[in-house]
C-alpha cells in the first residue's frame, strides 16, 4: 500500500510542476496567437482520443470492435445532425445497451 502512495503523491507532485510551469515561464505576458488556438482546440483532442482508445482498445495493441463502437457511432450522428450533448450520450447509451441485450 506504501508503493501506492508514493505513486499518488509523485503524480500530484508532477502536476503541480506542469501546471505552475506556464505562470511561471509567461511572467503575465500574453500568449501567442497560434498557440492560444492550439491550447483552444488541445481538450477537445484529448477528450477524442481518450473515447477513442477507451472504445477500441483491446489487450496489448488489439483493436475490438464491439457494441460500444455503435453507441459512439449513434452519439456522433447525433451530434451531426446538431442534438444536443445530453442527448447524444442518452442515445449513446440506450444504443450501446439495446445492441448487448440483443447480441
Amino acid at each position: 500500500m506504501a508503493d501506492a502512495w508514493v505513486v499518488v503523491i509523485a503524480l500530484v507532485v508532477t502536476t503541480l510542476v506542469i501546471r505552475a510551469s506556464g505562470p511561471v515561464l509567461l511572467g503575465g505576458r500574453e500568449l501567442p496567437a497560434a498557440a492560444s488556438s492550439v491550447i483552444a482546440l488541445l481538450a477537445a483532442a484529448l477528450l477524442s482520443a481518450l473515447v477513442v482508445t477507451e472504445t477500441f482498445r483491446g489487450e496489448g495493441s488489439e483493436l475490438i470492435v464491439d457494441e460500444r463502437a455503435l453507441g459512439v457511432g449513434a452519439a456522433g450522428l447525433v451530434l451531426v445532425l446538431r442534438g444536443p450533448l445530453l442527448v447524444a450520450m442518452g442515445v449513446a447509451m440506450a444504443v450501446t445497451a439495446g445492441a448487448r441485450a440483443l447480441l
